[in-house]
């Protein structure tokens, strides 16, 4: 994710480079890319099962965010217009934070949707529901106990 954000970044300031004053719509189509992989990524990650998702996405997200700071200045200062250091801060603390938000928020959307729709695709695949048909309740997760004959 770290990677991709930064080559986002980067090709937008690129781009505005070039074109100052048309950049809104490719800054548009830049975050709609980004949110929507994230948000496929994760429904996937939460349609197959995988085991501690919400917790895989929050690292992902930090990690993303401090990695991509650090890459956006390392590209912009190599392919647009040689950033210094001194960027470096700024990427670390607004730049880091937004990523990390830009990858958080779309994750758990993503993960609570792939989780729907795994719900519903058992359901479908097991040709049952997961409510009693008498009584249209859900059943207990505990047993019931059988009561103990009477001595």
């Amino acid at each position: 994710m770290a990677v991709l954000h930064a080559a986002a970044a980067v090709a937008t300031a690129k781009y505005a480079v070039f074109q100052p004053t048309e950049r809104t719509l490719v800054t548009a189509i830049a975050l709609a890319v980004l949110v929507g992989t994230v948000a496929l990524w994760s429904a996937i990650d939460a349609w197959t099962g995988l085991a501690d998702a919400g917790r895989t996405w929050f690292v992902a997200a930090l990690v993303a965010g401090v990695g991509s700071g650090v890459l956006t200045v390392v590209g912009r200062a190599v392919f647009v217009d040689r950033t210094g250091v001194s960027a470096l801060a700024s990427a670390l603390t607004g730049g880091a934070a937004f990523t990390a938000l830009l990858v958080l928020v779309p994750a758990g959307l993503g993960l609570l949707v792939g989780g729907r729709i795994a719900t519903s695709y058992r359901d479908d695949v097991n040709g049952e529901s997961d409510r009693d048909a008498d009584t249209g309740r859900r059943p207990s997760p505990r047993p019931r106990r059988k009561a103990e004959p009477a001595r």
